[in-house]
């Protein structure tokens, strides 16, 4: 890795100057997103981390591939991938104690009918301190899928060949890979791929050889296109720490640019910026509009830079008792909350229920805990975003309402503590809940 680095570092455009129009990421939409991406390359029965499989020596084939990329982040996409082609070895290399290998079968073909597999797509060499816009990135992956092969096995001694099996085998796979990637134009990338293998079983080769799962590879090269509007970046090119960075600079740019200027047309500025900036007793607040000059240190103050009062703080100890009309109210409550679908807005026929706990919040100043619940549909971090915005969108409406803030704690715990079961429907809606409780 460390010696790659540098390599990269040289490779990135350094024709970009900075632009004070340069804007901080303000999320996917203004980049493009999509892509598409047709390679070839060698296929081999082989990994470095593996050897050769069940024969002694593999030999490479042709290969060819494609895929279809969403880039969710700069430096993170999900990418589905579909990989065809034959793999190919022998025994013709003797072991490694330099005897010939003795083995039932001399040569094996198996025929890639199709490989496919969803992997996360990670960019190593996204952020880049030097450069804004980057000419070359480097990438790893790693996924699971289905791979669908059918073996033909020679007999030693010439006899004819023959399919391992009748079907075709289905077996899981794990890809781990990695590549080069090259900027070539606004739509057009250059991809330089390696990726690794690992079956769920020793059928890949079509000979059972001890514990060890078979193993294949394929090293590639290709192009690949991304949609969208002409002028939009693409996503995983787009470098946030120097765009940051120019951001900033731009911004300091123009500052000193309108002060240059206001210093040209009022020598006074000066003066007047030390005068309303100065601050001799230290108090934040500048002399200029400071009415109790010469406080001491660490005494809060006011706007005026004159010291608060000393807070008169009661200690009130109230009983609180919630009564079976009280848990009604909140129960009422809990049956009747709706959300518009997939959302955290509260519908309109929750709201008199809600106003009803309000009001109990308000007279007998009770706390409250709002814990927002999801069935387990969607993603797990998408569900918990959703439980968090729903409990906080009642929390938000009983404020409204004159509740004391700090006597509200909305949390969400997505799908973690379902009450039902997430196989059906109606388990799946007692899941979607929001859970009050008083104290």
């Amino acid at each position: 890795m460390m010696a790659v680095m540098p390599f990269i570092a040289k490779a990135q455009d350094q024709t970009s100057p900075v632009s004070p129009s340069v804007r901080l990421f303000q999320g996917p939409a203004d980049y493009k997103t999509w892509s598409i991406g047709i390679n070839g390359g060698v296929l081999a029965p082989a990994v470095p981390t593996g050897g050769s499989n069940d024969f002694t020596k593999w030999k490479g084939s042709f290969g060819y591939g494609g895929y279809v990329k969403y880039q969710i982040l700069h430096f993170l996409a999900l990418r589905a991938d579909y990989v065809g082609g034959k793999l190919q070895g022998d025994n013709s290399k003797n072991l490694g104690n330099g005897a010939a290998p003795n083995r039932a079968y001399s040569s094996f073909e198996t025929k890639l009918n199709w490989s496919a597999s969803l992997n996360a797509v990670f960019n190593i060499t996204t952020v880049n301190w030097l450069f804004r816009k980057n000419f070359v990135l480097l990438y790893g992956s790693v996924g699971g899928g289905l791979a669908g092969y059918k073996p033909t096995l020679t007999p030693k001694g010439g006899g004819p060949s023959f399919d391992y099996t009748k079907d075709a085998i289905k077996e899981l796979i794990i890809p781990v890979g990695a590549g080069l990637k090259f900027r070539l134009s606004e739509f057009i990338n250059l991809d330089l791929g390696y990726t690794m293998y690992y079956t769920d079983g020793d059928n890949l080769d079509g000979y059972y050889r001890g514990p060890n799962k078979d193993k294949y590879s394929y090293g590639y090269a290709g192009l690949e296109f991304a949609f969208g509007k002409k002028g939009q970046p693409q996503l995983q090119w787009h470098n946030p720490a120097a765009a940051t960075y120019d951001e900033l600079e731009a911004q300091k740019n123009t500052l000193r640019v309108a002060l240059e200027a206001a210093n040209q047309n009022n020598a006074r500025l000066t003066a007047d910026v030390d005068k309303l900036t100065k601050d001799s007793d230290g108090d934040g607040v500048s002399d200029y509009f400071d009415k109790c000059p010469g406080t001491a240190a660490n005494v809060k103050v006011d706007g005026s830079g004159c010291p608060l009062p000393e807070p008169v703080i009661e200690k009130k100890e109230e009983k609180v008792v919630i009564t079976e009309e009280d848990t009604r109210i909140v129960k009422e409550a809990i049956q009747n909350l709706e959300f518009e679908f997939a959302k955290a807005s509260i519908k309109p026929s929750s709201f008199a229920a809600l106003d009803r706990v309000a009001d109990l919040l308000k007279r007998k100043n009770l706390n409250l805990k709002l814990a927002g619940h999801t069935d387990n549909v969607g993603s797990k971090s998408r569900n918990l975003a959703l439980s968090r915005e729903r409990a906080e969108s009642v929390k938000q409406y009983l404020v409204s309402k004159g509740v004391n803030a700090s006597k509200i704690e909305a949390v969400g715990y997505g799908m973690s503590q379902p009450i039902a079961s997430n196989k059906t429907a109606a388990g799946r809606q007692k899941n979607r809940r929001v859970e009050f409780t008083i104290f």
